[in-house]
C-alpha cells in the first residue's frame, strides 16, 4: 500500500463492550496492519460524513477492527473491501458508497428528499443492525429509532455535506450557527498556513468526535426518549377522561413528550386536536404547557391568555381568578400552579377563552 501512495491510519476507535451491569462502556482497540478487511476513504481534507461513516463501520460485525486507508489511488480503492466517500461509485452489492458522482440521487427513503452523504449511505445500509446490536431492540422499536436517529442526527450532516441550504435563499438567517458537528469537524483540519499540515491526527479526532456523539445520541433516544412514548400514548388515549373535548392531556409523569405527541397524533389521525399538556414538575407543582404548532416550531397551537403572560403568584391568581397560580411565561407557552386542579383550571380557561386572547 505504501508503494501505491496510500496512507495507513492506525486509528484508535471506541468500541462498545457490554459490562456485567448490562451497560455499554468505551474500550479502545487499535487497528493493525494484520486486519482482515480494508476500509478506504479519501485522504486530504476531511469532513464529518466520512469520519462518521468510518466509525459506524467499526460497529458492524463485518467491518469491526478493519484497517482504515485514506487514499485516492484507484488501485488501492479497487482492492478495498469497502469504500466510502471516494471512488465515484455507489453499489451496495460491492460495498461502494460514494455520493459525489454525476447521476447520484439516493435518499434515505421516499419521504426524505436530501441526497445522502457517505454517512447517510452507511447508516441507511447498516444502521438498523447497529441499533439492534447496541440496544437489543425488537424490530418495531428499531424502526422508530432508525428513523429518529436519521432525522435528528444524520440528515443534517447529509444536507451540509451536499450543500443544501436549510432555508430558501430569500430568507435571511437572524443569527449564525458555527458550532454544529460538521463545523466542529471542519476545525480539526490543519490550518491553511500550517507549515507542516497533517490531516491524519485530525481525522482520528474527527472519527472519535462524530462517533462519540452518535453513541451518546442513540443512548439518549433508546433509554430516555423512547420509553416516554408509552406514557404519552396512554395520556392521549385517556384524554377525554380528563376533559370532554379531548384537547388536554395529563402525563402520569413528566417525560420528553413533544416528538411523541406529534407522531402519535398523526398516527391516530387526531388532526391537531391537542392543545395543552399538564404534568407534575420535579418540585411537586404542576405545569400546563402549550402544544407547539409544529415539530420544531416556537409557535403554539393555542397559547395561554395574553393577560396572564409575565405575571406571577398572587397577582396572577387575582387576574385569572384561579387559586395557586405560580407563573405564566412572557411568551405564553407555559404556566404553573401549585395543584393539579389549579393547572387544569388554567388549561380549561385558556381553551375556552376567545381566540384573540390566546394568539
Amino acid at each position: 500500500l505504501r508503494r501505491l501512495g496510500a496512507t495507513y491510519s492506525r486509528l484508535s476507535l471506541p468500541l462498545l463492550c457490554k459490562s456485567s451491569r448490562n451497560t455499554y462502556k468505551y474500550h479502545i482497540r487499535s487497528y493493525s496492519a494484520m486486519s482482515k478487511t480494508i476500509v478506504v476513504t479519501h485522504n486530504g481534507t476531511f469532513h464529518a460524513d466520512e469520519a462518521l461513516a468510518v466509525f459506524l463501520l467499526n460497529l458492524t460485525p463485518e467491518f469491526k477492527d478493519s484497517q482504515v486507508v485514506r487514499t485516492r489511488d484507484p488501485a488501492v480503492i479497487d482492492r478495498a473491501d469497502i469504500v466510502v466517500d471516494v471512488g465515484a461509485v455507489y453499489d451496495p452489492s460491492r460495498h461502494r458508497y460514494d455520493h459525489h458522482q454525476a447521476g447520484f440521487t439516493e435518499t434515505f427513503d421516499d419521504v426524505h428528499h436530501i441526497k445522502l452523504s457517505s454517512a447517510g449511505l452507511i447508516y441507511k445500509h447498516f444502521g438498523k443492525d447497529i441499533i439492534r446490536g447496541i440496544l437489543g431492540t425488537n424490530e418495531s422499536l428499531t424502526n422508530i429509532l432508525y428513523k429518529k436517529m436519521y432525522e435528528q442526527f444524520i440528515e443534517g450532516m447529509d444536507g451540509i455535506d451536499n450543500g443544501v441550504e436549510r432555508f430558501p435563499a430569500d430568507v435571511k438567517a437572524k443569527y449564525s450557527v458555527s458550532s454544529d458537528l460538521s463545523a466542529r469537524v471542519g476545525y480539526l483540519n490543519p490550518r491553511w498556513n500550517d507549515p507542516q499540515p497533517d490531516t491524519e491526527a485530525g481525522f482520528k479526532k474527527a472519527v472519535q468526535l462524530t462517533g462519540s456523539e452518535f453513541l451518546e445520541r442513540l443512548d439518549y433516544y433508546g433509554k430516555a426518549w423512547l420509553p416516554a412514548r408509552s406514557i404519552v400514548e396512554k395520556a392521549i388515549i385517556e384524554r377525554k377522561d380528563v376533559y370532554k373535548t379531548g384537547e388536554i392531556i395529563v402525563l402520569s409523569q413528566y417525560c420528553p413528550w413533544r416528538d411523541h405527541l406529534c407522531s402519535l397524533e398523526a398516527q391516530m389521525e387526531l388532526n391537531f386536536i391537542l392543545k395543552y399538556v399538564v404534568y407534575q414538575d420535579s418540585n411537586g407543582s404542576w405545569r400546563v404547557q402549550c402544544v407547539p404548532s409544529g415539530d420544531s416550531s416556537f409557535g403554539n397551537r393555542r397559547s395561554l391568555p395574553k393577560a396572564w403572560r409575565g405575571i406571577r403568584d398572587a397577582e396572577l391568581s387575582q387576574i385569572s381568578g384561579i387559586e395557586g397560580c405560580i407563573f405564566v411565561h412572557a411568551t405564553g407557552f407555559i404556566g404553573g400552579n401549585q395543584t393539579y386542579d389549579g393547572a387544569m383550571q388554567m388549561a380549561i380557561f385558556a381553551l375556552n377563552a376567545p381566540e384573540s386572547e390566546t394568539k
